[in-house]
């Protein structure tokens, strides 16, 4: 027979096993013995899997589909630094894990039953601040992506990511950056540009003097520059300069501009226009 490297070199292919086996023979020291009790199944399932995973990245998978948990921890385990410490099928069991094991990185599961994965994702984050989330999802939501980066998720990942994109994407979010799929981007660009423009428009209005917030409602409910001067005592030239001071100040052209900004900033009492 051809020589394998599945065969051992020698003429005994199956060498004898020294073996300890006795009917009296002395039972090992139990755990109580050293002042710890431990079952048998706890330190199966809990102890050996954290001696493992010392100087990796310890991950928890959160995915209330068993293939999706299965594939992904056997993807993980091809990386050399990181490691699967337990998997969770829902939001609950995810918190209890989270709480009894503490990993380093929560691989979260979007679309959830019950509780999805946003609210589990704020939950754990209230919890343990320095904790970093990766969100998965199979469908891009912009909304979504949103609400998972504003409860504390420092990464986005699509289903169809790569191995390589998730291993990547689990040791920066872990090193502490922000990982989003370059498609997804714009999503948050655009919503730092809105609520750009909301701040600016709301210090804006921190510049008005309290006769000018007074002009900018009248204007808002319809009222011409002569009723304006009318109702509040002042010239129709007056209401008209403090107009052209209002409209700078607000970087605004037009009258129609003018009313649009006061009903943002809820200068309108809801009564005047429901």
């Amino acid at each position: 027979m051809p020589q394998n490297s599945f065969y051992p070199q020698n003429k005994h292919p199956f060498a004898p096993i020294a073996m300890d086996i006795h009917p009296h023979a002395e039972p090992r020291h139990t755990q109580e013995e050293h002042g710890v009790t431990l079952q048998r199944d706890d330190i199966e399932q809990h102890d050996t899997p954290t001696r493992a995973c010392v100087d990796m990245i310890r991950i928890l998978l959160v995915d209330d589909h068993a293939l999706m948990r299965e594939g992904l921890r056997q993807l993980l385990s091809l990386e050399a630094d990181l490691c699967v410490v337990d998997e969770a099928v829902d939001g609950f069991a995810a918190i209890q894990k989270v709480r009894q094991l503490q990993p380093d990185v929560v691989l979260m599961d979007i679309s959830m039953p019950v509780v999805d994965g946003i609210a589990v994702t704020h939950q754990i984050i209230h919890e343990f601040p320095t904790m970093a989330v990766i969100m998965l999802t199979m469908h891009r939501q912009d909304q979504q992506l949103l609400q998972a980066i504003k409860n504390g998720a420092r990464g986005y990942l699509l289903k169809t990511a790569s191995s390589q994109e998730l291993a990547q994407t689990i040791r920066r979010v872990h090193a502490g950056h922000v990982q989003i799929e370059p498609e997804l981007t714009g999503t948050i660009v655009s919503e730092f540009r809105r609520l750009s423009s909301l701040s600016s428009e709301s210090s804006s209005l921190t510049e008005l003097s309290e006769k000018e917030v007074d002009i900018l409602r009248c204007l808002a409910m319809g009222l011409s520059n002569k009723e304006i001067a009318e109702q509040l005592a002042y010239s129709e030239k007056t209401v008209k300069n403090y107009l052209s001071v209002i409209f700078q100040k607000l970087s605004i052209r037009d009258r129609t501009q003018a009313a649009i900004f006061a009903f943002r900033h809820g200068l309108i009492p809801a009564d005047e226009w429901s």
